[in-house]
């Protein structure tokens, strides 16, 4: 079974659905690192509860990009990573992850790309008035929100719809299709590496 690590920022409920799917036997890969650059977030607590290693940093306290991702590289070696999967990571990946990495890190966002790239996709969607948004699944490359599409599902905005709510049924697909992407991908790139 291949580890995989999962990079988050926030309160982590893509993780939780991420460990939960491995829980029950729908994801064929272990969920082995939390990668976390905001220590005090509520993600770190969740891992902790779960058992799962946690590396969490401060990017202030490096000198540079490459110096943390040089460390989070040793991090991901240490723990025999595979692939990485991006749930709310607030940063854009640098050479030093995408060269060690290339082509085993995924990230997921809340619009259909290329609409609506970077943060608060969901808000930049309500805000322009979209009666369609939804989730895209991709590849990372040194863009923001760029890289080759994996997988993309789309949600309707009703006019009985409020941000919550939109934002709670983009969540429900995140949380659905982004382990079953993990799941098809590790079986995927298993065969190729």
């Amino acid at each position: 079974m291949k580890k995989i690590a999962v990079f988050a920022s926030g309160s982590g409920s893509n993780f939780e659905a991420i460990v939960r799917a491995e829980q029950e036997g729908r994801l064929d890969a272990a969920v082995s690192l939390l990668v976390c650059d905001k220590p005090q977030a509520a993600v770190v607590r969740k891992a902790e509860a779960l058992n799962i290693p946690v590396f969490s940093f401060l990017p202030k306290q490096y000198d540079s990009k490459q110096a943390f991702e040089t460390e989070i590289v040793q991090e991901l070696e240490q723990h025999s990573i595979s692939f990485v999967f991006l749930a709310g990571y607030m940063r854009l990946i640098g050479s030093v992850l995408l060269q060690a990495f290339e082509g085993r890190i995924i990230n997921i966002h809340p619009s259909l790309l290329p609409a609506f790239p970077g943060k608060d996709a969901i808000g930049q969607a309500w805000e322009a008035g979209v009666k369609i948004t939804g989730v895209t699944i991709h590849y990372v490359d040194e863009g923001m929100d760029t890289g080759r599409i994996i997988a993309q599902e789309a949600v309707n905005i009703r006019r009985t719809d409020s941000k919550e709510t939109l934002t709670n049924a983009i969540q429900a697909i995140e949380h659905r299709l982004y382990p079953e992407v993990i799941d098809e991908l590790a079986g995927k790139l298993e065969r190729s590496f």
